[in-house]
């Protein structure tokens, strides 16, 4: 019987580990850096850029892909449906202002959600340490 001793643990430091879940939201939200918050995020309405102009930081890798049409499309569906029932139901409006209103409605907010739901999930995957594609762990 051969007696190994255990193996050290691997020492890392606070700073290295750490990246804050919720100040990473909140900077992926205004479409920024979710390193270092001052850089911008997106390279275009919704491309991702390479590397972060501030910090350096890898950003190539993280991929939303379809999350942030499918979340704009759950949110702007639970605010433009009952909205609309509201507003046929009290006011009785011409179905051509109806139709306009809510059209205008609808695009300009999934324009407004859409990059911003972009950058909180990539944020969302830098603060866990997560890769779209080609990173390592």
């Amino acid at each position: 019987m051969t007696d190994t001793a255990p193996s050290a643990p691997q020492v890392t430091t606070m700073a290295e580990d750490e990246r804050p879940l919720k100040p990473a939201m909140w900077r992926g939200w205004r479409r920024r850096c979710p390193s270092c918050g001052a850089g911008p995020m997106l390279e275009s309405y919704l491309k991702v850029r390479r590397t972060c102009p501030s910090c350096a930081q890898d950003l190539y890798h993280h991929r939303a892909d379809d999350g942030p049409a499918y979340l704009t499309i759950l949110i702007v569906g639970h605010i433009i449906a009952p909205a609309l029932l509201i507003v046929f139901t009290t006011f009785r409006p011409e179905p051509l202002t109806l139709f306009a209103i809510f059209a205008v409605g609808s695009v300009t907010l999934s324009l407004y959600l859409l990059p911003r739901l972009k950058g909180l999930i990539v944020a969302i995957q830098w603060a866990k340490r997560m890769h779209g594609f080609g990173g390592s762990g």
